[in-house]
C-alpha cells in the first residue's frame, strides 16, 4: 500500500501535469510517473508472438527457426506483417538500417510472388536475416524505440499536420508524437494524410518511402497497428530537425500561385512527346523549376498520371546517365550505380510519390506531385551527356535471338559490365520480346546480391514503374535494372545461402 506521502506525491505530479499537458509531461517524464501501471511495451495482439520471437532470436539461430516455422505452416505475408511491426518496436524510423530494412519488407513479400515455390521464401528470409542483425547489435528488446505513448489533443483551431510539422522542425518528438497520438485514434485514411505535411517538408528519400512502405504495410497487419507503423515517420522527421532545401518556400508558393488547392483534378492526357519534354525539364532545370513546371501542368489540367510517368522518367534519366562512383565504398566499388546512387534513390522515390498522390486527399495529391518533382530535379549535375547504352555498348551486341541475349545479359551480370548489360536488354526490347524472361533472370541476383541495401526496393519499384510506363518508355526501365543489377553483382547477401540450404532449393 501507498504511503501518504507517496499518495500526495502522485497527486501533485497530476496536478502538474494537468496544467502543462500531456506532450510536455511527457518530455519532462512526468506522464510515466502518473501511469506507472500501465503497460511500457507495445503489443500487437495476435502477431506479438512472432514479432517478439523476432526480436529475441539471435541471428545465428534465426534462419533454422524460420525456416521450421515455414514448414508448419506459417505463411510469409504473416511473416512480414510480424517482422514490420519489430523492425517499427526496435528502431522507431530512428536507425538507418533498420528503417532501410523496414522499407524492404513489402517489396520482398512481392519479389517472393514471382519465384518458384521452392525458393519462394528466400528473399523474405533475406530481408529478415537482415533485420536480426541490426536488431541484435542493437540490443533487442530492451533497448526498444517504440513504446505507448499518451495522445494530446491538438491546439484549437490548428491543422493537425501543421502542428505536428511545426513540432518536428523543433524536434519536439513528445509534442509530436503526442498530437499523432490523436490524429491516429481516427481513420487511418485520415491519419496519413495529416502525416503528409511533414513528409512533404524535406526532399529525403527516406522520408518519403518510408511513409509509403508504412502505409502499404497496413495490408499486411491490419489497419489497428496503423499508430505504430505511421510515427516512425513523425519521429523521422523529428530527427531532421526541420532541415530546409528551399521546400518550405516553394510549396505554398506554388500551390497559392497557381491557385491549386482545391482545385478539382485535371484529366488532360499527355502525349509522349510532352511526358518525355516535361521529363526533360524535372531532369536537368533544378529542382524550382521543376516544382513550377509541375504546378503549371496542374493548373492547366494535365491529369497525375501524366506528371507522375514524367517524374518516373525523370528519375529512370539519372540512372542511365550516371558515371558511376568516383570512390569505393563497403559493398559499392568504383563506378558502381547501385545502392544511394542518385539514381536509385530518385527512383524509389518518385515511385513512393507517385503512390502517395494516388491515395491522399486533394490537397496532399497536388503537394505530392510538386514535391516529387523538386526532389527529382537538382540532380543532374556531373552526369553524362547521353544515356546507356552508348552507341558503342550497343554495337557490340551482334545477336537477335532472345535466348541468346539473355544468356549474354547473365553472362555480363556475372561480369559486373553494366554497360554491356544495359545494351543486352535494350536491343532485347527493340525486338519485341516478353519482358518476363528478363524479369526472371535480374530477380536472381536482386535476391542473392546484398544490394547497399537497396536491391529489393528498386527491384520493386523497377516492376511497378516498367507496368505503369507508356510502351515506348517500357524497357528504359529495365535498362535501368540491368545496369543496377550488374553493378550490385558480387557480394552476396549474408543468410542467403544458408537459407537456401535449409528450403533445400
Amino acid at each position: 500500500m501507498s504511503s501518504r506521502r507517496e499518495f500526495l506525491a502522485n497527486v501533485g505530479r497530476g496536478m502538474l501535469v494537468a496544467s502543462v499537458g500531456p506532450a510536455v509531461a511527457l518530455d519532462l517524464g512526468l506522464t510515466k510517473a502518473v501511469a506507472k501501471d500501465a503497460p511500457d511495451t507495445l503489443n500487437f495482439g495476435k502477431l506479438e508472438p512472432l514479432a517478439a520471437f523476432l526480436q529475441d532470436t539471435p541471428t545465428d539461430k534465426l534462419m533454422g527457426e524460420l525456416v521450421k516455422k515455414l514448414k508448419d505452416g506459417l505463411d510469409l505475408k504473416t511473416l512480414v506483417a510480424a517482422g514490420s511491426l519489430a523492425n517499427a518496436r526496435e528502431f522507431g524510423g530512428q536507425h538507418y538500417e533498420g528503417y532501410h530494412t523496414f522499407m524492404a519488407l513489402a517489396p520482398a513479400f512481392e519479389m517472393s510472388r514471382e519465384l518458384p515455390e521452392a525458393s519462394r521464401a528466400l528473399p523474405v528470409l533475406k530481408v529478415l536475416y537482415r533485420n536480426s542483425t541490426h536488431i541484435q547489435a542493437k540490443g533487442g528488446r530492451k533497448n526498444e524505440a517504440l513504446h505507448p505513448i499518451e495522445a494530446a489533443p491538438v491546439p484549437a483551431g490548428e491543422v493537425p499536420g501543421e502542428a505536428i510539422r511545426d513540432a518536428t522542425r523543433k524536434n519536439d518528438r513528445a509534442g509530436a508524437e503526442a498530437m499523432f497520438a490523436t490524429v491516429a485514434k481516427g481513420m487511418p485514411s485520415e491519419a496519413f494524410d495529416q502525416l503528409q505535411y511533414c513528409v512533404h517538408d524535406e526532399v529525403n528519400v527516406h522520408r518519403v518511402v518510408l511513409a509509403w512502405r508504412a502505409w502499404t504495410m497496413l495490408d499486411y497487419t491490419g489497419p489497428e497497428q496503423a499508430h505504430t507503423l505511421l510515427r516512425q515517420s513523425v519521429l523521422f522527421a523529428c530527427r531532421e530537425k526541420g532541415r530546409d532545401r528551399g521546400i518550405h518556400t516553394v510549396l505554398p508558393k506554388l500551390l497559392d500561385q497557381y491557385k491549386l488547392v482545391g482545385k478539382k483534378m485535371g484529366t488532360r492526357q499527355a502525349d509522349d512527346a510532352w511526358i518525355e519534354k516535361m521529363a526533360t525539364v524535372i531532369y536537368g532545370e533544378g529542382s524550382e523549376k521543376a516544382a513550377d513546371a509541375v504546378a503549371a501542368a496542374l493548373a492547366e489540367g494535365f491529369s497525375p498520371e501524366s506528371i507522375t510517368q514524367a517524374n518516373a522518367l525523370a528519375s529512370n534519366m539519372l540512372v542511365l546517365r550516371d558515371p558511376g562512383r568516383h570512390q569505393a565504398d563497403g559493398f559499392k566499388q568504383i563506378g558502381s550505380v547501385h545502392g544511394d546512387s542518385p539514381g536509385v534513390h530518385a527512383s524509389d522515390a518518385a515511385n513512393a510519390w507517385r503512390h502517395i498522390a494516388a491515395v491522399s486527399n486533394q490537397r496532399n495529391a497536388v503537394a505530392s506531385l510538386i514535391v516529387g518533382a523538386f526532389h527529382t530535379g537538382g540532380q543532374s549535375g556531373g552526369q553524362l551527356k547521353d544515356p546507356y547504352p552508348l552507341n558503342e555498348h550497343l554495337e557490340k551486341v551482334t545477336t537477335t535471338d532472345p535466348a541468346a541475349l539473355l544468356k549474354a545479359t547473365e553472362a555480363a551480370v556475372k561480369a559486373q559490365d553494366q554497360a554491356l548489360a544495359c545494351a543486352l536488354v535494350h536491343k532485347y526490347g527493340k525486338g519485341g520480346h516478353d519482358a518476363k524472361p528478363v524479369f526472371d533472370l535480374l530477380i536472381k541476383y536482386a535476391v542473392s546480391e546484398d544490394g547497399a541495401l537497396h536491391a529489393e526496393k528498386f527491384y520493386r519499384t523497377v516492376s511497378e514503374e516498367f507496368a505503369a510506363a507508356r510502351p515506348v518508355f517500357k524497357w528504359r526501365q529495365l535498362e535501368a535494372l540491368a545496369r543496377v543489377t550488374a553493378s550490385e553483382f558480387g557480394k552476396p547477401a549474408p543468410g542467403v545461402e544458408e537459407a537456401r540450404r535449409l528450403l533445400g532449393t
